[in-house]
This record gives C-alpha cells, structure tokens and sequence, in this order.
C-alpha cells in the first residue's frame, strides 16, 4: 500500500505543480501583454481538466471471489477489522462507490432503496434527488459505528418472487427468506460512500460490484459506470477457477471494454492462499500458481502478466498484525504495483497529451515573441551606438522597416480573422449534420416503435433503425471533418510556408473516439436485445430501465461531439492567431520605442533598462518550459527525460 500511497501522490504532486505553471503562464501573458480571450479560455479548461481528474478502479466479480475482502485490506487495514461486510455468502448484493467529496463536512453512506428499480429514472437522476436516499453519518474515529453503518449495505429484506422478478432478479439465483413464496433481495440498489482517506482524497474512486445478476439488472453499471472506469479488476477464485458464471460476467460485460481502456484490464486470481502447503514446500506451491495462472489467461485470453495471484484475507491479515513476512507472501504488492505503472501511467499519458503538450505550444509561442521583442530592442541599442560613431543608418530607415512589418502582420491577422469565419461557417455544418433535433426525431421514432411493438422482432428492428439513423448521422458527420480538416491544413500550411521557424501542426476534427462509444453502445443493446424473449415476458422494468438508461448514454454522447464541434471551431485558428496577435502586438510596442528613441534624449538608459525587464521575463518563460516539460513521476521512474510527441513547438528548440 505504501507503494500506491507514493505513486498517487506523486500523480497529484505533478498536477498539482502543472497547476501552479499554468497558472503563473495566464499572469505572465498579461504582464506582457500577450493574452486574448481565446488563449485564456484554453488555459481555463486546461485547469478545469487537472482540477475535476480523478482515477476509478471498478471491482467486478461473482459474489463469494473477495472482492470486498481486497477493498478492506487495500483501504481500511489500518482499523484493525473489516469495515465493509466481507463474510462467507452473498454480502455485498449492493453495488456501493467509495469517494472523497471534498464539498460535504463529514463523511457519511447515502443508500437507494430497491423498490427505485420499479421507476424508470436512472441512477444519473437519482443522484440528483437526495429524498430519495436514506443518510447514515460514518464517524471515522469509531470502528465499531463504520462496521455497523457499512453493516446496512449488505442488508436483506423478503419480498414474493414475483416481485423479485420484477425487480429484475433472478428468483432462482436468490435465497429463500423463512417465509414460504419469498426471497432475499438487497435492501438497497445503490450506495454511495463518502469517506475521508488519503488515496480517496486524491481523487481515486472505487466501485465495488456485485455479481452477474446485479450487472444484468443495473444497465448503468455496463453502460457507464464501468467504460468510464481507468481500471477493471476482475475478481477469481484460485480455489474455484474459472466458473460457468464468471466466464458469463468477462463475456458480456468485462471483456467488450478491452478496446476503450487500452489494456487496463486485470483478472485477480484471488483465495491462493488455499494453495499453501508447508509440506510440499515453496517451490511446489509456486508451480501451481503459476499453473493456474496460466490456464486463467488463456481461457479469458489476455497477457499472463495482467492475471495476479494474491490472497486479499491473508493481505488484510498480514496489516492488522503489522506482519511484513505475511504481506509479502500474499502478493498484494504486485497489484499495488500494477496499478501505479499502469492505472496512473495512462492517466499520465492522458495528461500529457490533453494538457501539457497544448500549453507548451502556447507557451513557445509567447516565448518566441519575447525573444522577438529583445532582438530588436538589441538592434534599438546597436543602431544608437552606431550613431554615436557616425553610422549613416538612420532611425527612420529602421522605422520604416519596422511599419512595414506592422502592415505585413496586420493582414495577416485580418486574412486569419476572415479565415476564423469560414471555420465556424464549416463549424455549423459539422453542427447541422448532428443537431439536437435531429436525435430527438430518432428518439421520437424509438419510443414509438417501442411502445406500439409487442413482438421481440418489433422491438429488434427499432433498435436496429435507431441505430442505423445514428451511423448515418456520424457518417455525414465525418464527411464534414474530412471538409473541415483539409480547409485548416491548408490556412495551417501557408503558415508554416511564412514561418519555417515556427511550424505548427493543424488540430484535426477527430469523429473515430465517438464512433467506438456509439459501437459501444450498439454492442450492449444487441447482447440485451438477445434476452428480450425472457424479459418481455417477465421484467418489464428492467426493460423501460435498460432502454432509459441507453437512451441517456446516446444523448450523452451526442451533446459531447456537439461541444467538440463547437470547441473546434472556435479553437482551431488560435495558436495561429495568438502567433500572429502576438507579433503585431511586439512590432506595435517597438514602434512606441522607436518613437521614444527618437525624442528622448535619456533614450540609452531606457533601453539598457527595458531590456532588462524582457531579459527577467524571457528567463521567466524559460523556467515555465521547464517545468512544464518536466517528465510525469512514472517517466521519471523510467528516466524518460523528454515528452514524447510534443509536435512542432518541441522541435523548434527552447530558446529561454
């Protein structure tokens, strides 16, 4: 845990530090003058991003896999019993999310009631009813009131099977209650956590999951809540294997996420301490895991690396009694050490290219401009000490120059202003091929269909022409892109023809991450379409609640191409206008000097003393590219010492 504990600090420490550069760039450009409304915007929502990131793992697995029992001795070994109920059976039938919320004043647990599943509001809109939810208060200081209010999360309460059913249960996977004709269902749907502890602090987030029957009936859990998650850790028993259930869970709902995670999937072989034999001896015990460990990845079909054996009881175990010989047979390290490299390096990766690698190209764009400022400022001071000799250069011959340069940079700003209405014209017709209205006809069209089909083959080709009508959309959507992209490589490659020195690289409008999400989606309908015979006929709510749920996710996804549109638009002339703002801005500045030059008899000490400031402030630059360039932790633990891909402005040197 101590190694986790490092990392993620160490992940916050650098945003934390990404933070302060950034925030000291915005007061430097305004100090120099250099600052628009469109680079100040981009700043902000680069900051926006470092301050809102978070990292979520998601615990997934059939009940009785020790999925709970791994939280305990990850997060609350150091209270010296289990805090979250973790017993032989099913426990933990709710799934239940541990965070930090920095904005309440004590920690508490926030449980739904079940009988919410018989609504169609998902959890989204629930979150945002706080009536609808039962508070507990969680004092962190009482281990005795966290065990009894993490107690009611895996509460019970005996309702007649068909009413299980209708809340989307499997009656026959579930207990009997002592009362003939019913059954055990969890008392709550969902449970929120909020609990102050330093990894949660930092922004990591936990979903624990229960078992397939809860994935199945919880449409949000496989159709949000887990593609968003950084990290899937599939919990197995050594002692069981691989079971007919557990292949069900990574077939329908694990292993589809593969493509948007980039390979932060992980399968926990967990209980291996079952295979401890002090007689066979070491090297016996290790055959075994390493055999099962292997079978496990071939038949899920994944890197035998990405499977870890651990024993989570003995982890727990080994922290309460403070036992280091114990923890490090228990092989939980390697998890801890997995998440930090992998988890927080993507995380890292994400950064550095949504953030860092944009701010540096606006900061080597300002920086160029500084340095600008002081070559002539210097050639303001060699052409006054030539005079003093005799030179026949006068300052009007460098006036001239210098207006000439003025008008050059001021069409230019107007050809780039004129180009900026064009985009946004190209803008609103990447907007028009996936307006708003046009989803809501497809919805309209879906409901209706919904509503008037009483066969499964209906209700299959509604989704299908749902479906359909979406892609086309998309499609329209990227022929637009494709228009779009080319007319900005062009503005883009003029620039680069002006100033080979300056190269910048065009921002492309990408359609393919919206593409796989809406894939995504069609996947988990059509495996859901596959059970509607069953569902028709049986859990009615289940189905409104799937299809409400799906519908949220599509108008989710629809709003954010949307933004993108938007933000492209009004984004992707800004490095080129900020270049060419800037320069006019410097040359407009050196015009005044020059003016001052020419009148002021004190004009020597004026320029030893302006370049003194530009000097302070071009290091100042420096010292920010610098820091921002500074390798991510997981880099500076591999001796990585450059960002990789920084584009033009990274190949274009620093000067400061």
């Amino acid at each position: 845990m101590e190694r986790l504990d490092r990392q993620v600090d160490a992940y916050i420490g650098w945003k934390r530090d990404l933070i302060r550069e950034i925030t000291r760039y915005r007061s430097w450009l305004a100090h120099n003058r250099l600052t628009s409304e469109a680079v100040d915007a981009r700043l902000e929502r680069a900051l926006r991003l470092l301050r809102t990131d978070h990292i979520t793992l998601a615990f997934v697995g059939e009940f009785s896999r020790g999925k709970t029992e791994l939280i305990n001795s990850l997060f609350f070994a150091n209270f010296g019993r289990r805090i979250l109920p973790s017993q032989a059976g099913r426990t933990t039938m709710c799934p239940t999310e541990l965070f930090f919320d920095p904005r309440s004043e004590r920690s508490y647990i926030r449980l739904l009631p079940i009988e919410t599943r018989l609504e169609d509001a998902g959890l989204a809109q629930l979150r945002r009813m706080p009536r609808q939810w039962l508070q507990l208060p969680l004092d962190p200081h009482d281990p005795t009131n966290m065990t009894e209010a993490f107690g009611q999360i895996a509460t019970t309460k005996a309702v007649p099977a068909e009413v299980a059913i209708e809340l989307g249960f499997d009656a026959q996977a579930l207990e009997p209650a002592d009362v003939p004709g019913k059954v055990l269902v969890p008392a709550w749907r969902h449970a929120l956590v909020n609990f102050d502890h330093p990894l949660l602090r930092q922004g990591l987030r936990v979903i624990d999951t229960p078992g397939l029957n809860a994935l199945g009936s919880e449409p949000e859990l496989t159709l949000s809540m887990l593609p968003n998650a950084q990290a899937v850790l599939f919990m197995l028993s050594a002692d069981a294997g691989i079971t007919a259930s557990d292949m069900q869970i990574w077939q329908r709902h694990i292993a589809p996420l593969g493509e948007d995670t980039e390979g932060n999937l992980f399968a926990i072989l967990n209980k291996i301490d079952v295979l401890w034999d002090d007689l066979a001896g070491e090297g016996f015990v290790q055959e075994s895991i390493d055999q099962i460990r292997a079978t496990t990845a071939q038949q899920l079909g994944i890197c035998v690396e990405d499977v870890l054996p651990l024993s989570a009881k003995q982890a727990l175990l080994a922290r309460a009694r403070n036992d280091e010989a114990l923890l490090e047979r228990s092989r939980i390290d390697q998890l801890e050490r997995l998440l930090s490299e992998r988890v927080l390096a993507h995380k890292e990766r994400l950064i550095e290219e949504g953030v860092v690698q944009q701010v540096l190209s606006l900061m080597h764009n300002s920086q160029q401009v500084l340095n600008g400022r002081l070559e002539r400022i210097t050639e303001q001071r060699n052409l006054l000490d030539e005079r003093r000799q005799g030179s026949g250069q006068t300052l009007l011959e460098l006036t001239a120059r210098t207006r000439h340069e003025h008008n050059r940079h001021h069409k230019r700003l107007l050809d780039l202003k004129t180009n900026q209405r064009l985009l946004q014209r190209q803008g609103e017709q990447l907007r028009v091929a996936i307006r708003a209205e046009r989803l809501q006809e497809h919805l309209g069209r879906l409901r209706r269909s919904l509503t008037g089909s009483l066969t499964t083959l209906g209700i299959n080709l509604a989704i299908q022409h749902f479906f359909r009508s979406l892609d086309q959309d998309l499609a329209a959507l990227e022929l637009e892109a494709q228009r779009a992209n080319k007319m900005l490589e062009a503005i883009y490659r003029r620039h680069n023809e002006e100033n080979p020195l300056h190269g910048l690289d065009a921002p492309s409008f990408r359609t393919e991450p919206f593409l796989r999400e809406l894939r995504g989606l069609q996947h988990k309908a059509d495996q859901f379409r596959r059970q509607l015979k069953t569902l028709l006929t049986e859990q009615h709510a289940l189905t409104r609640r799937f299809f409400a749920t799906l519908v949220q996710e599509v108008i989710g996804l629809h709003a954010r191409v949307r933004q993108q549109a938007d933000l492209w638009a009004s984004d992707a002339l800004t490095p080129l206008l900020q270049f060419s703002l800037e320069h006019k801005q410097q040359i407009e500045g050196h015009m005044l000097q020059l003016k001052q030059l020419a009148s002021d008899a004190r004009r020597g000490e004026l320029l030893a003393r302006y370049v003194d400031e530009l000097q302070q402030q071009a290091a100042q630059a420096g010292e920010m590219l610098r820091a921002l360039r500074r390798p991510s932790p997981i880099r500076r633990q591999h001796k990585v010492v450059n960002l990789v891909g920084l584009g033009q402005a990274e190949r274009a040197g620093d000067t400061g």
